[in-house]
Formats: structure tokens, C-alpha cells, sequence
């Protein structure tokens, strides 16, 4: 009889009591993670000697496009950069003489994410088409790199960023529909999906490992991801920040990550930890940072923010090393040189900045 008389649940009551016990579990793993937090990274840092960067200065200046530079990397033979701009042009610069090299028309304009190859034989580029196209450099004959593009990749929203992840034959992709992807090169097809984030993604970094199998992601679900490119799942998962990410980087020596977001801070997240160790920021720094890209040796994070201006960040002790004014737009991407020797940033206002 009392079994009879039993109330079933609804599917929305059921629902709702799973999610209470989901962020009771939350809480309690947060507890447990904060009883193992009993120093922090800036104060273990203050026995260390400061460093200063203080003689970094503008040496370049790249003039040539007509609207917003959304994008840039350097090639590998690290004399050479590329760059996206909402004007639907890649400009290829020699950094050395400022000098325009090769300029591509896109098919549309709005083009948010450019990368070299890691032969430097190869560049791609993608953006409000949706999709990724890759354009061969060199070879034989007088043909132009744009009659030989191929495409590539095809998202169904915006294409928010793109790499090759250690190998010129497969592109690694995030868009704004909310997946990051794998794509075989020469036939285009579609090797992996990623799919995770609850809004769009706005940029991926590959790990720095021989195998190149884990890669991270950020979005403007304010969630940071890492996943191993083998099974197609995420990893590890970071949801400290306030609003969107817009950037990412993993740490040189692989077992931490930077992220960089309209929250106005930048913070470290540790791999090992499990969660955030550091955060760079200030009261006087009240714009978003759009992009974060670390020294060779690690010690320096450097970012770009709204306010027209980048930063040099110790990230031991936390505090700022230098101001990097000059741009007369917000910093849209700052690309370290592989060999350390120049940092480059990429402007709305049209231009990109070579720093030494």
C-alpha cells in the first residue's frame, strides 16, 4: 500500500536535485583543494631577484593595412611575420625592413586567425567564412600562392583561431560554434570534434610536447579547457575567470597555462595543482586583455589589452616589469619571436609593432 501511495518525482524536480548535488560537490572539491592551498606562488617567489625588462622598445613599425589587425605569427625562420586584418587581407612583412613581401585577398573580410606551418611552407587563415584555407608558399613556377589555396576546414559559425599542431599535414581549429576541430590537410576531412564549451571559442594553444597530443582552449563561456586530441575529450577544466576568455598559452615547460580575459585580469592556471596559482592584474587596469603569450624562459608574461597598451608581467612574483604604450587601438594578438629576440603586436589601429 505504501508503495501505492509513493510520489514520483518529476523529471524537472529530478534535474534540479542532480544540480544541487553537482555544486554541493563542487563546493566540497573546492574545500579540499584549498586545504592544500598554504602558500602562495608570489610568496615563495620574493626570495628570487627581480628582473627588469626596461629597454624594450619599439623598433619596427608595419604599415599597410586598411582596418582592424586581428591577427599575427611569426614564421618559423623567425625574420618573417604574417598578418589578418578586417580589411580581408594576409599581409606577409619582413620584420627586418618593414617591407610587404606577399599580400593575399581573402573571401571575406573580418579575417580573425592566420598561422605559419611549422616548415614555414604554409599559410592559413579563416574567418567570418567559416572556414580555414591554406595557401602553399614557394615552389616551382610563377604561380601565385592565392591560385593554389585549398580549403580546408569548414565550421558552421565564425573561425575564431587556428594552428598546426606539429605538422604541416593537419589543422587544428576553434569557432564560434562552440567546437574546436581536427582536420586532415589534403583532403579536408574531418578527423576529431571537440565539443565542450557552452559558447563560442575564441582561441587554442597546442602543449609544447614532442607528441603534440593536448592542446587548451578558452571561450566566452569563461571556461578554459584542456583535452587530449586522442580520445576527443576534455581533460581538465579551469572556470575561474568573470567573463569571456580570449586567449590562451601553455607554459614552456608544458605543466601550466596562461588565459587572458575581458575580466581584465590574466591568470596562471597549474596543470599539476589542478587549479588557478597566480593572477596579474591591477586596480588601475580596468580593460579586457585580449592576448597573452609567454617569454622563452617563462619567467615573462606578456599581454595586450583595450586600453591601447600591452604589458610585461614577472610571472613569479606578480608584478608589472613594463608598459608597453604606443598603439592608438586596442592590442588585438601579441606574438612572442621563436628565437625570443621580438615580440610583435597587432593592432586596430592598423598596424603591428616590433619589439626588441
Amino acid at each position: 500500500m505504501a508503495a501505492d501511495t509513493a510520489v514520483t518525482s518529476s523529471p524537472e524536480e529530478t534535474l534540479a536535485s542532480l544540480v544541487r548535488e553537482a555544486e554541493a560537490l563542487k563546493q566540497k572539491l573546492e574545500e579540499e583543494r584549498q586545504k592544500l592551498n598554504d602558500v602562495t606562488l608570489s610568496c615563495v617567489a620574493e626570495r628570487l631577484e627581480p628582473i627588469t625588462i626596461s629597454n624594450l622598445k619599439v623598433r619596427r613599425i608595419l604599415k599597410g593595412h586598411q582596418a582592424k589587425v586581428l591577427c599575427c605569427d611569426w614564421s618559423p625562420d623567425k625574420r618573417h611575420i604574417v598578418s589578418s586584418s578586417q580589411d580581408g587581407k594576409l599581409i606577409v612583412w619582413d620584420a627586418f625592413t618593414s617591407s610587404k613581401e606577399l599580400t593575399i585577398s581573402m573571401p571575406s573580410t573580418w579575417v580573425m586567425a592566420c598561422a605559419y606551418a611549422p616548415s614555414g611552407n604554409m599559410l592559413a587563415a579563416g574567418g567570418l567564412d567559416n572556414k580555414v584555407t591554406v595557401f602553399p608558399l614557394g615552389g616551382s613556377g610563377e604561380e601565385e600562392p592565392a591560385a593554389r589555396k585549398r580549403t580546408v576546414a569548414t565550421h558552421t559559425s565564425y573561425m575564431s583561431c587556428c594552428l598546426f599542431p606539429n605538422t604541416d599535414r593537419q589543422m587544428l581549429t576553434g569557432s564560434g560554434d562552440g567546437t574546436c576541430a581536427l582536420w586532415d590537410i589534403e583532403s579536408g576531412q574531418l578527423l576529431q570534434s571537440f565539443q565542450g564549451h557552452g559558447a563560442d571559442v575564441t582561441s587554442i594553444d597546442l602543449a609544447p610536447s614532442e607528441m603534440g597530443d593536448t592542446f587548451v582552449s578558452g571561450g566566452c563561456d569563461r571556461a578554459v579547457l584542456v583535452w587530449d586530441m586522442r580520445s576527443g575529450h576534455a581533460v581538465q577544466a579551469f572556470d575561474a575567470h568573470q567573463s569571456d576568455v580570449n586567449s590562451v598559452r601553455f607554459h614552456p615547460a608544458g605543466d601550466a597555462l596562461a588565459s587572458g580575459s575581458d575580466d581584465a585580469s590574466c591568470r596562471l592556471f597549474d596543470l599539476r595543482a589542478d587549479r588557478e596559482v597566480a593572477r596579474y592584474g591591477r586596480e588601475s587596469v580596468i580593460f579586457g586583455a585580449n592576448s597573452v603569450e609567454w617569454s622563452v624562459s617563462g619567467r615573462v608574461l606578456f599581454a595586450g589589452y583595450g586600453d591601447y597598451t600591452a604589458c610585461a608581467w614577472d610571472a613569479l612574483r606578480g608584478s608589472r616589469l613594463a608598459l608597453l604604450p604606443g598603439h592608438e587601438h586596442r592590442v588585438a594578438a601579441v606574438r612572442l619571436a621563436p628565437d625570443g629576440t621580438a615580440l610583435a603586436t597587432a593592432s586596430w589601429d592598423a598596424t603591428l609593432r616590433i619589439w626588441a
